[in-house]
């Protein structure tokens, strides 16, 4: 560790790491955030538990072959050149998340190692074309997906469910008394006594609890912490897979070293992203964060199954969008559409003002005609399109902007070679 050079890549991939945990706690907790189940300190804890179990079992595999499926010849992985790939990664990345729109740390990562591979000559653009393909079709799938659920079947889904958040803490700690308990007293006699214990405290649910509220919170939860999980067996490799591939870093030093900086980025940095994700983007109540975690997380184990650097950031966003989306088009379902129930109440001062229009209303069949009516949800409230560009747009320069700088330099500074 005597070696500036070394010094000098240890502290970049510090830099990346603490980026990389500011851009994927957002994903992974920032609906739990935005339904106001999680605080933005209770999620950044969370992710940086569950980084380090993913980043030290899984994650190992994906930081040995990182550095050698990308490019041909391993050996243009050298110290310096690891440092000037982590420093576009780390940079780009930082740009992402000051804007408040979490980049892809897979996309950024494998961006900066294309531009090393295609300025030494040493790309391998058929391993390439196969993560690209996947990182295009996956995003729509999930868009699509979420798009489907909320314009048929996020109402019924909702009424089924019917998770509604109680005023008051979710948890609440009582004083149990246990009465009498079997004690073996060995010493006195090799007899079992029976002996009056303490009261103790035992977790309960809250005042205003229910059951069902509290199974709810507790998949959401149980869906971040694997995203979370998933982003640790994948995004350490993006930060020190250059410095453990070139030999100047051995693999456990860089997993605690890299893990301690995602902890760093979670708890300071993430804020920005998890509310950009939890309240910007759509209004997310907790079924509804329910369904974006539970199609992104399926979505991101598909493709590690099948090997592929899974863009969750990328998945998780697309599908916050298609849900608010489809809510805001029409939300209802496929029974009462067929049934008939859609009754569009559109003024035509909405329509010309542009602003806050209701876009249908949903009547029981049941119900009388002048019954109250189901107002469908406001489209301003479930799918704000400039955050959703904005964010889109973010997700797509920050890799070329790593990309295009790591080009360009080895292009002039060819100290991969």
């Amino acid at each position: 560790m005597g070696d500036p050079f070394l010094i000098g890549g240890v502290i970049i991939a510090c830099f990346v790491a603490f980026n990389i945990g500011g851009a994927t706690t957002g994903p992974a907790f920032g609906p739990a955030v935005g339904a106001n189940v999680l605080s933005k300190p209770t999620a950044g804890v969370l992710m940086a538990v569950a980084f380090f179990g993913g980043a030290y079992t899984i994650g190992r595999r994906v930081v040995d072959t990182l550095g050698t499926e990308l490019v041909h010849d391993p050996s243009v992985f050298t110290l310096e050149a690891s440092i000037i790939v982590l420093f576009f990664i780390g940079g780009a990345l930082l740009v992402g998340n000051l804007s408040g729109a979490p980049a892809s740390t897979s996309m950024t990562a494998v961006g900066a190692i294309i531009g090393l591979g295609l300025a030494s000559g040493e790309l391998n653009f058929a391993v390439v074309g196969e993560i690209l393909a996947w990182w295009i079709l996956s995003p729509i799938i999930g868009f699509w997906l979420a798009v489907m659920v909320g314009r048929y079947g996020y109402e019924a889904l909702d009424r089924r469910v019917a998770i509604e958040q109680s005023d008051g803490p979710l948890l609440a700690f009582e004083r149990v008394e246990l009465g009498r308990w079997p004690v073996v007293r060995l010493r006195e006699s090799p007899v079992v006594r029976m002996e009056r214990v303490s009261p103790q405290l035992w977790p309960a649910l809250g005042p205003n609890t229910s059951w069902r509220e509290a199974v709810g919170t507790a998949v959401l939860v149980s869906i971040g912490f694997l995203m979370a999980f998933s982003s640790g067996t994948s995004n350490i490799a993006n930060a020190i897979a250059p410095l453990v591939g070139s030999g100047a870093l051995a693999m456990t030093p860089g997993i605690l070293i890299g893990c301690g900086a995602v902890a760093v980025g979670a708890l300071t940095i993430a804020r920005r992203t998890m509310e950009t994700l939890g309240n910007d983007i759509t209004d997310l109540p907790l079924t509804a964060a329910i369904v974006v975690a539970l199609l992104s997380s399926l979505i991101i184990i598909a493709l590690s199954a099948l090997g592929i650097p899974a863009s969750f950031v990328v998945v998780a966003t697309l599908c916050i969008i298609g849900l608010g989306w489809g809510r805001s088009t029409q939300a209802v379902s496929v029974a009462e559409a067929v049934r008939g129930d859609v009754s569009p109440q559109v003024s035509v001062g909405a329509l010309t003002r542009g602003d806050d229009a209701t876009v249908g209303t949903v009547r029981s069949q049941s119900a009388p005609q002048g019954a109250s009516r189901r107002p469908a949800p406001v489209r301003s409230d479930l799918f704000d399109p400039g955050t959703s560009v904005r964010v889109v747009l973010m997700q797509n320069v920050v890799p070329l902007l790593a990309t295009g700088g790591s080009y360009l330099t080895f292009w002039l500074l060819p100290v991969g070679g």
